[in-house]
């Protein structure tokens, strides 16, 4: 178990690392190519070192790699991109004063993740709030926190969901608990307009998974509580379970975590309903509120 920018730093490393073997070159080569000493390279590649997107972008150059989607993932795990899509795909660092590292770090694999799968035992998943829901839950997350800045938190909140719309758009597959949807965060208005925007986005966008596990369901093992997993194209070496704390996450990427968490998923979505059927539940749910 390891935090989000030692995750990072090691997944790009052993990538590069096979790039770099793919190219046929040793890393005193590569070095030499970029003009770098070796040890900078074996300190990439085990992940030792952090590397800037500038760094990756002169590797990938060494290495011939031509294919535009892995080389923007690549520079973008190592915390920013070059370019027009880099520049599109790192808005959120105009925030980097508001947001912690480990948020800005949670928003960069959303940006760069194919797919996106979620057990929600308390809230409704951020790429699906409505601005008055947000703006609820970031009041009742953080206490206290000036106006100005909660407005701030929702407005990066309401960002982060272009990439249900993007091109392509990313798929998203989550499994709600039913408290999720009866507990009135905001009051009964705001509730039931969330549910109302829950079934519209459920109904329009194919890529979108929804379902509702029902109290009904009893015992599950989703008890233990919400997670999110990343996946992502190209590498699937680079697939995350992030686990959120109150001052903090966790970030498991060993194959024997994802596969126990990908299982527990596959099993939350035999228990809960089916999509239609959990969009009438929303639906119901709504009307009564």
């Amino acid at each position: 178990m390891q935090y989000g920018p030692a995750v990072r730093r090691r997944k790009l490393g052993a990538e590069l690392r096979a790039l770099r073997d793919r190219a046929g070159l040793t890393s005193g080569q590569a070095a030499l190519r970029v003009g770098w000493h070796q040890s900078k390279v074996s300190r990439i590649e085990t992940g030792r070192s952090s590397a800037k997107a500038a760094d990756v972008t002169l590797l990938l150059d060494a290495y011939e790699v031509r294919d535009a989607q892995l080389r923007a993932l690549l520079e973008a795990l190592a915390g920013g991109a070059e370019g027009e899509r880099g520049a599109r795909q790192q808005w959120w660092h105009a925030y980097k004063g508001l947001l912690p590292p480990a948020y800005r770090d949670f928003i960069s694999l959303e940006s760069q993740a194919c797919h996106l799968r979620t057990l929600e035992t308390s809230v409704v998943p951020g790429l699906l709030q409505t601005p008055d829901y947000a703006r609820a839950v970031t009041r009742a997350s953080l206490d206290g926190l000036p106006e100005d800045q909660v407005d701030t938190l929702v407005e990066i909140r309401l960002a982060r969901q272009d990439v249900l719309r993007g091109d392509p758009p990313l798929e998203l597959s989550a499994v709600l608990d039913e408290a999720v949807l009866r507990r009135p965060i905001g009051g009964y208005g705001v509730m039931a307009r969330q549910l109302r925007h829950l079934v519209e986005v459920g109904r329009e966008l194919p890529h979108v998974r929804l379902q509702v596990l029902p109290f009904a369901a009893g015992a599950h093992v989703g008890l233990t509580g919400p997670f999110v997993m990343f996946s992502f194209p190209n590498i699937a070496d680079l697939d995350v379970v992030v686990l959120d704390h109150l001052v903090s996450s966790l970030y498991l990427e060993r194959k024997e975590d994802l596969q126990a968490y990908s299982e527990a998923f596959d099993s939350l979505g035999e228990h809960a309903l089916p999509p239609d059927d959990s969009l009438e539940f929303i639906a119901g749910i709504g009307d009564g509120t």
